[in-house]
């Protein structure tokens, strides 16, 4: 995540070797639009993260197992190659608190993204994408029952918007990290999101260019994970 406002927290690191399982969902589109056949991880469902439609484009979504990706040592990697990556000021760290600007280390699950059809040209994925809207944001209240969820603003409780002037969400990808269950005050908001041109630490995301995370976008499925190493 970006420095600034509060922003990405993280927590305690439970989610290692995760298998998700699927629901095959038949999602009903705009008249002009054919129907989608979406897989979707039960994480995302079981925890309320899936919170609005979301929307797959490209080839069917059956296919075999996808692309996963791992983070070390300042650098991001999958099959096929490898690119710069940043994390958060607080370093990687096994065992985070809210708040405490650190990445959690781990393999977690990547149930969906969003993205800003304003912005963005959305490439080919069988991802569940969701269409980000100005009233999106995720709560980062330890003490609401909706921690570690996106909502729709307004909202009666602390949480970080994600419609921002700056880029970084322009698109991202969520990682599975402190959802289920969801332990609160251990972490909350943990993306895979663009990187400011400087690749300036994030408040406990992790970070690529834009030109990388749209290539990633098209071979993540909800079978990929994230590995995050120390």
């Amino acid at each position: 995540m970006s420095s600034g406002k509060a922003l990405c927290r993280c927590g305690r690191t439970t989610d290692r070797n995760i298998t998700s399982a699927k629901l095959r969902i038949l999602v009903p589109v705009r008249a002009d639009l054919r129907r989608c056949d979406l897989q979707v991880s039960r994480r995302a469902v079981l925890t309320g993260a899936f919170g609005v439609l979301a929307e797959g484009k490209g080839p069917s979504t059956s296919a075999a197992a996808h692309m996963s990706i791992e983070y070390r040592a300042g650098f991001i990697y999958w099959p096929s190659g490898e690119a710069r990556a940043a994390v958060g000021a607080g370093g990687v760290r096994p065992i985070k608190k809210e708040g405490d600007r650190a990445t959690p280390a781990g393999t977690f699950s990547l149930p969906f993204g969003m993205y800003r059809r304003d912005r963005i040209n959305l490439p080919h994925t069988v991802l569940p994408m969701t269409p980000l809207r100005e009233a999106h944001a995720w709560v980062d209240d330890p003490n609401d029952p909706k921690y570690n969820q996106l909502v729709e603003l307004p909202y009666p409780s602390h949480t970080e918007e994600l419609w921002r002037t700056d880029g970084i969400y322009d698109l991202l990808v969520v990682v599975g990290y402190n959802m289920s269950p969801t332990q609160p005050g251990a972490g909350s908001a943990i993306f895979l999101h663009i990187a400011r041109p400087d690749f300036s630490p994030t408040d406990g995301c992790v970070a690529v260019s834009r030109s990388v995370l749209l290539e990633l976008i098209n071979v993540l499925g909800t079978d990929s994970t994230l590995t995050i190493r120390e």
